[in-house]
Protein backbone atom coordinates (compact mmCIF):
# COMPACT_ATOMS: atom_id res chain seq x y z
CA UNK A 1 0.00 0.00 0.00
CA UNK A 2 1.11 3.30 -1.01
CA UNK A 3 2.11 5.86 1.45
CA UNK A 4 0.24 9.16 1.61
CA UNK A 5 2.68 11.74 0.12
CA UNK A 6 1.72 14.12 3.70
CA UNK A 7 -0.49 14.28 6.56
CA UNK A 8 -2.90 17.10 7.30
CA UNK A 9 -0.53 19.20 9.32
CA UNK A 10 2.51 19.00 6.98
CA UNK A 11 0.37 20.25 4.73
CA UNK A 12 -1.03 23.22 7.36
CA UNK A 13 2.45 23.76 7.70
CA UNK A 14 3.46 24.63 4.39
CA UNK A 15 0.87 27.27 4.01
CA UNK A 16 2.66 28.78 7.50
CA UNK A 17 5.36 31.25 6.22
CA UNK A 18 8.75 29.93 7.74
CA UNK A 19 9.42 32.71 10.46
CA UNK A 20 5.97 32.33 11.97
CA UNK A 21 5.95 31.74 15.36
CA UNK A 22 3.50 28.66 16.06
CA UNK A 23 3.54 28.69 19.80
CA UNK A 24 0.77 30.25 21.94
CA UNK A 25 1.64 33.61 23.04
CA UNK A 26 2.14 33.84 27.06
CA UNK A 27 -0.68 35.53 28.64
CA UNK A 28 0.38 38.65 29.81
CA UNK A 29 0.02 39.09 33.39
CA UNK A 30 -2.02 41.99 34.51
CA UNK A 31 -1.87 43.13 37.63
CA UNK A 32 -4.89 43.36 39.68
CA UNK A 33 -5.85 47.13 40.34
CA UNK A 34 -5.80 48.39 43.87
CA UNK A 35 -8.58 49.79 45.43
CA UNK A 36 -8.64 52.53 47.73
CA UNK A 37 -9.40 51.39 51.28
CA UNK A 38 -13.02 51.59 52.18
CA UNK A 39 -12.81 52.80 55.64
CA UNK A 40 -16.47 52.96 56.80
CA UNK A 41 -19.60 50.42 56.72
CA UNK A 42 -21.58 49.70 53.61
CA UNK A 43 -25.29 48.53 53.74
CA UNK A 44 -26.48 45.27 51.97
CA UNK A 45 -30.64 45.84 51.26
CA UNK A 46 -33.10 43.61 49.69
CA UNK A 47 -35.08 45.86 47.69
CA UNK A 48 -38.47 45.26 45.09
CA UNK A 49 -40.05 48.25 44.81
CA UNK A 50 -40.72 49.31 41.63
CA UNK A 51 -39.50 46.07 40.11
CA UNK A 52 -42.40 44.07 39.10
CA UNK A 53 -41.41 41.67 41.83
CA UNK A 54 -38.05 40.91 41.02
CA UNK A 55 -35.43 41.33 43.78
CA UNK A 56 -32.39 43.20 43.76
CA UNK A 57 -29.77 43.79 46.24
CA UNK A 58 -28.52 47.02 47.04
CA UNK A 59 -25.16 47.88 48.18
CA UNK A 60 -24.74 51.49 49.55
CA UNK A 61 -22.96 53.67 51.60
CA UNK A 62 -19.37 53.64 50.03
CA UNK A 63 -16.51 56.65 50.84
CA UNK A 64 -14.45 55.61 47.80
CA UNK A 65 -14.97 57.14 44.10
CA UNK A 66 -17.21 55.87 41.37
CA UNK A 67 -14.88 54.49 39.16
CA UNK A 68 -13.64 52.14 42.08
CA UNK A 69 -17.06 51.18 42.64
CA UNK A 70 -17.52 50.24 39.22
CA UNK A 71 -14.23 48.18 39.31
CA UNK A 72 -15.81 46.54 42.49
CA UNK A 73 -19.00 45.88 40.67
CA UNK A 74 -17.49 44.02 38.09
CA UNK A 75 -15.29 42.10 40.24
CA UNK A 76 -18.93 40.70 42.22
CA UNK A 77 -20.36 40.07 39.16
CA UNK A 78 -18.02 37.93 37.65
CA UNK A 79 -17.18 36.12 41.14
CA UNK A 80 -20.60 35.82 41.80
CA UNK A 81 -22.15 34.51 38.24
CA UNK A 82 -24.80 37.30 38.22
CA UNK A 83 -25.78 40.75 36.83
CA UNK A 84 -25.78 44.12 37.90
CA UNK A 85 -25.02 47.78 37.66
CA UNK A 86 -22.76 50.51 39.49
CA UNK A 87 -24.27 54.38 39.37
CA UNK A 88 -24.39 57.29 41.94
CA UNK A 89 -22.67 55.43 44.16
CA UNK A 90 -24.47 51.97 45.03
CA UNK A 91 -23.95 48.46 43.35
CA UNK A 92 -27.03 47.05 42.32
CA UNK A 93 -26.86 43.25 42.47
CA UNK A 94 -29.81 41.23 40.16
CA UNK A 95 -31.42 38.47 43.06
CA UNK A 96 -31.14 38.07 46.84
CA UNK A 97 -27.86 37.55 47.00
CA UNK A 98 -27.30 39.54 50.31
CA UNK A 99 -25.35 36.53 52.18
CA UNK A 100 -23.01 35.85 48.88
CA UNK A 101 -21.84 39.43 48.64
CA UNK A 102 -21.37 39.95 52.56
CA UNK A 103 -18.70 36.97 52.62
CA UNK A 104 -17.30 38.59 48.89
CA UNK A 105 -17.03 42.35 50.87
CA UNK A 106 -15.52 40.45 54.04
CA UNK A 107 -12.99 38.80 51.91
CA UNK A 108 -12.03 41.72 50.41
CA UNK A 109 -11.67 43.65 54.16
CA UNK A 110 -14.63 46.09 53.90
CA UNK A 111 -16.79 46.22 56.93
CA UNK A 112 -21.02 45.52 55.76
CA UNK A 113 -24.00 44.70 57.72
CA UNK A 114 -27.25 43.29 56.47
CA UNK A 115 -30.19 45.21 56.62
Amino acid sequence: MAKPETDWLDALRSLMPDDADTAKPEAEEVPEEKLAAQKGRVDIILDKKGRHGKVATIISGFDIDDEQVAVLASKMKSRLGCGGSARGGEILIQGDRRNDLAAFLNSQNIKNRII
